[in-house]
Parts: C-alpha cells; sequence; structure tokens
C-alpha cells in the first residue's frame, strides 16, 4: 500500500511539474508574441534624434509658449520634453510602443515637465492630432507620405510641420536646414490648396 501512494505521490508531483512547466512556457511565448505583434505593428523602428537635431527642429518651428507641440512616432519623448522644458510648449508625444511610453513618461517626470506634455500609446494614424500648432516627425519617407493627407486635413493653416531626415514627396519644404549630418525640413499648412 505504500508503495501504491508513493507512486501516486510522484505522479501527482510529476504532473504539477509538467503543468508548471507548461504554464511557465505559455506566459512566455505568449509575452514573446504580444512583443512580435507590436513589433509588427511599428512602421519605423525607434533611432533617437539627436539633442543638437532636436534644438534645431524647434528653433526652425520657432517654438514658444503658445504652443502645443505634437511628435508623431515620440521614442523617449525627448522633443515634446525639450520643447516644454526650454521653450515653455505644452505637448503631446504619440508612439504605439508601450516601453518608449513608459520611458517618456519617466524622462518628463525626471525633467519636472509632467504637467506639461503627455504621452498616448496609439498608432499615429488614428490620433487625432488637429489641436497642434507644431508637429514634429522622425519618420521614414514612406510613412510621411501615408500621414501627409491627414496632417493636411487635420490641421490649420499656418501649424508648423517638421521633419528629421524625410521629406514629403512633391510637396516642397519652405526651408531645409542641415544639423550634424542631418537634415531637417520645414513646412506650413497652407489655407486652402493641397501641395
Amino acid at each position: 500500500m505504500v508503495t501504491y501512494l508513493n507512486q501516486i505521490l510522484r505522479y501527482t508531483k510529476l504532473a504539477s511539474s509538467v503543468t508548471f512547466i507548461f504554464l511557465g512556457v505559455s506566459l512566455t511565448l505568449a509575452s514573446c508574441t504580444s512583443k512580435k505583434a507590436i513589433t509588427e505593428r511599428l512602421d519605423v523602428p525607434y533611432v533617437a534624434t539627436k539633442p543638437a537635431v532636436v534644438e534645431a527642429m524647434l528653433q526652425v518651428a520657432q517654438v514658444n509658449k503658445n504652443d502645443t507641440i505634437y511628435d508623431l512616432g515620440c521614442g523617449d519623448g525627448r522633443i515634446v520634453i525639450t520643447a516644454a522644458k526650454e521653450y515653455g510648449a505644452t505637448g503631446v508625444g504619440v508612439d504605439i510602443d508601450p516601453n518608449r511610453i513608459k520611458e517618456a513618461n519617466k524622462n518628463a517626470q525626471k525633467e519636472g515637465v509632467s504637467d506639461k506634455v503627455q504621452f498616448i500609446q496609439q498608432d499615429l494614424f488614428e490620433v487625432d492630432f488637429s489641436k497642434a500648432t507644431v508637429v514634429t516627425l522622425y519618420l521614414l519617407p514612406y510613412v510621411n507620405l501615408k500621414l501627409k493627407p491627414k496632417l493636411l486635413a487635420q490641421l490649420k493653416p499656418g501649424t508648423r510641420i517638421v521633419s528629421n531626415e524625410f521629406d514629403m514627396g512633391d510637396w516642397k519644404p519652405e526651408k531645409e536646414v542641415k544639423v550634424g549630418g542631418s537634415t531637417i525640413y520645414f513646412w506650413t499648412i497652407p489655407e486652402q490648396s493641397n501641395p
């Protein structure tokens, strides 16, 4: 009888261990799958904008305390944080990656501008950025082109757009500025015509 009980106990421990291992593997796969899903949804890989380029983008756009700046694909939040800290502007950063949003919020808190900026985890093609007076971009050419009609439809005339590295096809920029190996492009939303 003792041998029989020991076998049952051994099988129970084995079954428990197998269940635990199965649960661990399932959770790991679920985590990897969700990270993979986020990565697959990213239109643009995260590459931080150099501090000198951030400063130049904000200067080209003539950012001031009356501005509301939207950074589409905000990454670690450095552009809206700098706009708030150095120019007194308010800002909204949009990124689809939850890790970037956590990092941006942490950076805003560290820089003491959490009251002036917010970060939204959302697809930049789904966000309403109509309240922006300045929009900053560091995307890819095809993403800029895909975004262009939405920018023209949502933004008010006079809204300034600044892009690091990439233009918008046949919409010729008003300014091109070279900074440390990067090119900054600047446009203003026109009164009524579509460029």
